[in-house]
């Protein structure tokens, strides 16, 4: 992959000189990377904010949509070994959570540097069956109503038919992607893995989290917070706190 086009994945990348470690931030299902932009000034300046910019959605939204996993993971590693000069963290919520496992794995088959942690956020384990029915491929009303009881994107889109033709082709490309995947057991990871998830979250429950642990031979941490699927957007979880703590324990003092 040459510079250009790493650049359109790591365009909202935020070069912190003063960094000691890179987190490289993937997003949930239709959404795009500004969330993480707005971390930075939240988050300490050790940590390098680097969200991973899909096709399909924000400043990419006249690319076409990556529905293949294998294709969409090869690119994102692509995209990321080339700066894997510091010590790195890779953070993914809902599926985020799944290509940044996906990831970790590609990395380490290409004998790659590895993440210091994967945290993973509003997802289940991937050897756990989603019990709910597939969604990707239902008309426009049902599907978009399904979105809105996840509580992650405001009314005011879903309400607004130009911002919902933007939004709708990733959208459904990243249902789809997700809904066909079939697990593909591996070797474990051997970074500490994190699973963070929400107290009300009604698809993923603390179990299907917990079933992380199975997925790495070193340490594993599960932390539950206030809040749904979003619970990173809810101000009563405490979420930024937890994950700041978590990020100074896993990297240690470099200071």
């Amino acid at each position: 992959m040459d510079d250009v086009e790493r650049d359109l994945w790591l365009s909202l990348r935020l070069p912190e000189p003063r960094a000691r470690t890179r987190l490289f931030c993937l997003p949930f299902a239709g959404g795009g990377s500004q969330m993480y932009r707005r971390w930075r000034g939240r988050l300490p300046e050790a940590i390098e904010i680097c969200p991973i910019q899909l096709p399909g959605r924000e400043g990419r939204v006249r690319e076409r949509p990556i529905e293949d996993l294998d294709e969409l993971v090869a690119s994102i590693a692509g995209a990321i070994s080339g700066v894997l000069d510091l010590p790195f963290v890779l953070f993914g919520h809902s599926m985020g959570a799944m290509l940044g496992f996906e990831v970790a794995r590609r990395l380490r088959d290409q004998e790659l540097p590895t993440p210091r942690a994967l945290i993973v956020s509003g997802r289940r384990a991937p050897h756990v069956p989603n019990p709910d029915p597939p969604i990707g491929d239902l008309p426009d009303d049902g599907f978009l109503e399904e979105i809105r009881q996840l509580n992650g994107i405001p009314d005011g889109v879903l309400q607004s038919a130009e911002l919902v033709e933007l939004i709708l082709p990733a959208l459904r490309a990243d249902y789809r992607m997700c809904e066909t995947r079939e697990h593909q057991a591996g070797a474990q990871l051997d970074c500490p893995i994190f699973a963070y998830g929400g107290l009300s979250d009604a698809k993923v429950d603390r179990p299907s989290l917990d079933a992380w642990r199975e997925h790495t031979t070193g340490p594993f941490v599960i932390r539950m917070f206030q809040g749904d699927h979003f619970f990173l957007n809810d101000p009563r979880s405490m979420f930024r706190q937890a994950l700041y703590t978590d990020l100074d324990t896993m990297l240690g003092d470099r200071r």
